[in-house]
């Protein structure tokens, strides 16, 4: 039987009283290793069922800001019927606007992983490029991101306007699907600037970061990607 997150269930876990005070809470807690890691074992727990958004239900009842940004969140058997429709692509990427707490993206990545066995997967074969606006959505979309492992980047701004807040870099440093995300924010330079089309910071550069290497695998893949888009010109 499947564990479901309800709110009671995840406002203890996050240790709140209140709806609202939950995205702020868990802002906290996914911008410090140690408390993080502290709570993804807390939460697995609950349930060690990653292959879909933990959050979906939770956020729609309680979370979603349907007045003023209009969030409907889509449910898991559309994001199950999307991938399988369109995320059959053998592509390493995968690119999101507007990617909520992550229901899509984790179909996807579910997806990705059962391409091979488990011995054989590792988290730098794929790589998740994800925006999303809300600010309550944000802390969320990072837990799921960053509890199983992933490598991506996440937009925290407007898909249109590019004006953006910060850059968030989720980087598994051991390339093992049994570790968590590190958290990194991107500082606000030029190339960053460039590569993620932001026009305009909505908020200071922050001083966060956890990584201090790219793995040697990564700069492989970093390689392959370059020389393909070179190619493609």
């Amino acid at each position: 039987m499947m564990t479901k997150f309800t709110a009671d269930v995840v406002h203890k876990l996050l240790g709140v009283r209140e709806a609202q005070q939950a995205p702020a809470a868990l802002m906290k807690i996914v911008m410090d290793q140690q408390k993080r890691n502290r709570i993804f074992k807390q939460f697995l727990d609950v349930s060690t069922d990653v292959s879909h958004d933990w959050f979906s239900e939770y956020f729609m009842s309680v979370q979603a800001d349907r007045k003023d940004k209009k969030q409907d969140f889509t449910p898991e058997s559309i994001s199950k019927l999307v991938n399988m429709l369109v995320g059959s692509s053998d592509s390493s990427e995968y690119y999101e606007v507007a990617a909520g707490t992550g229901s899509m993206m984790i179909q996807r990545w579910q997806q990705d992983r059962l391409k091979h066995k488990p011995w054989d997967y590792q988290p730098s074969m794929y790589f998740y490029h994800l925006e999303e606006l809300g600010d309550s959505t944000l802390p969320f979309l990072i837990f799921n991101c960053a509890i199983r492992g992933m490598n991506a980047t996440i937009v925290h701004g407007d898909s249109l306007t590019r004006a953006a807040r910060q850059v968030y870099f989720i980087q598994n440093d051991e390339d093992d699907y049994l570790h968590f995300s590190t958290v990194n924010v991107m500082p606000h330079s030029k190339d960053v600037e460039q590569e993620f089309d932001i026009r305009q910071w909505l908020e200071p550069e922050q001083n966060h970061i956890e990584s201090t290497e790219i793995p040697a695998r990564y700069n492989e893949v970093i390689q392959e990607l370059a020389a393909g888009k070179e190619a493609e010109k």
